[in-house]
């Protein structure tokens, strides 16, 4: 078996689907024999204090912590979650320099195992494989610097180039490319010198966490939401989302019982909060974060799920909310393009409620339909868990990259 280092920007116990993700990734991996270490940063995008209690950080050294999860050692390095560009740009180098650090307490490894974003992440998981003499995986997550130049954050045509030289370098330097998408690996491919090296290993969900619930449970009470129609939105709130179309739908259907629920952070909470509190939209529920346990019940108090996807994003990014949503049985209205990743997902999914992207008539009135559709969603979101449960379980997924991990060794 290998000796495999997971070389990620956030992991647990930082409360984040990324985090929760590689989490399993490990454990699974841990199941098949492997022997994993993790270098990552600390808590930083959505600290939940008991999480950290059950997974506690304690300091190596000047420049490192440290914390186990299920008994594989993990490495942080400090980070905070900054509002202004160029302290991110410092935590990110300050970041990668002290991997590079890390090489001198780390043991040899035989694999590194890195997912974007961002993308420089993968020139130091080429790094590191040279150092320690192993080989590196970079798993694309979200294909840069496109996403960035799509949503408009990346204009400046040096950078751009010099970006493109940057993935260029990654690909083709890395042992092995994974994407999670079909469609992912169609745009990468040309990209990339040996075609060979390229997989599509999908994300996948944990089916034991993330199973049919009740409709009416205690998070239902506890927000007044079992008398609603409830639609509901759980992740980042930033700009690979399209917010337009919710809003328009909330102000359209403000006559009728039906809640939108917006759980999560981002840098669109702060407008998506004004927009609420000018439009007097009482009938949008914003909340933070919530832990992950309490997931499954906020995924069984929806009568139906949401994604919008922003036209600007939507050929480069994946939620992979979609999975849990699925394995929790419920159904899910989505604006995406017909040949977008998630588009393509969906009609593998069999996922009849989907519209165009921009199109906020079209997603008000997907609402209104699957409001008076009522007695059809349950049967809907049965079939998602039977999708998810035959395709995307983290047994699955985890067996295919052990499969490419010991081709590779």
């Amino acid at each position: 078996m290998a000796r495999i280092l997971i070389h990620s920007l956030i992991f647990k116990p930082d409360g984040v689907s990324t985090a929760y993700l590689y989490a399993d990734l490990v454990s699974e991996l841990k199941k098949l024999g492997h022997e994993i270490e993790v270098i990552t940063t600390t808590p930083h995008y959505n600290i939940i204090p008991s999480d950290i209690q059950k997974q506690p950080l304690k300091r190596k050294n000047l420049f490192f912590y440290q914390s186990i999860y299920d008994g594989v050692p993990v490495y942080h390095i400090p980070m905070t979650k900054s509002k202004f560009v160029l302290k991110r740009m410092v935590d990110f180098v300050k970041f990668h320099i002290l991997t590079l650090c890390s090489t001198f307490f780390i043991r040899k490894f035989d694999i590194v195992l890195a997912p974007s974003p961002p993308l420089t992440i993968g020139v130091i998981s080429c790094f590191l494989a040279r150092l320690k003499g192993g080989k590196a995986i970079y798993n694309v997550q979200e294909i840069y610097p496109d996403f960035a130049i799509n949503q408009g954050v990346l204009k400046n045509g040096f950078m751009i180039k010099v970006l493109k030289s940057v993935e260029r370098y990654v690909y083709n330097r890395s042992a092995a490319v994974v994407t999670i998408d079909d469609k992912f690996s169609g745009i990468i491919k040309p990209r990339i010198v040996d075609q060979q090296k390229l997989s599509i290993i999908p994300n996948f969900v944990d089916t034991t966490l993330y199973v049919p619930g009740e409709r009416h449970n205690s998070f239902s009470a506890q927000y007044g939401l079992d008398d609603k129609f409830v639609i509901t939105y759980a992740g980042n709130i930033g700009y690979a989302q399209n917010w337009n179309p919710i809003v328009f739908a909330a102000e359209k259907l403000r006559h009728l019982p039906v809640v939108f629920l917006i759980l999560g952070d981002g840098v669109m909470k702060p407008w998506l909060k004004e927009t609420i509190a000018a439009k007097q939209l009482e009938n949008i529920l914003l909340l933070d974060y919530q832990p992950r346990e309490l997931m499954p019940q906020i995924n069984a108090a929806a009568d139906v799920h949401t994604i919008v996807m922003n036209a600007g994003t939507d050929a480069e990014g994946f939620p992979s909310k979609i999975y849990s949503i699925l394995s929790s049985a419920r159904p899910v209205i989505v604006s995406t393009g017909d040949n977008s990743p998630l588009g393509c997902f969906l009609k593998k999914a069999d996922c009849r409620r989907v519209v165009p992207l921009d199109d906020n008539e079209a997603y008000a009135a997907a609402v209104l339909k699957a409001y008076e559709e009522k007695n059809l969603l349950q049967e809907e979101g049965n079939r998602g868990r039977v999708f998810v449960e035959q395709n995307y379980s983290k047994e699955a997924v985890a067996l295919k990259y052990h499969q490419l991990i010991n081709s590779l060794c």
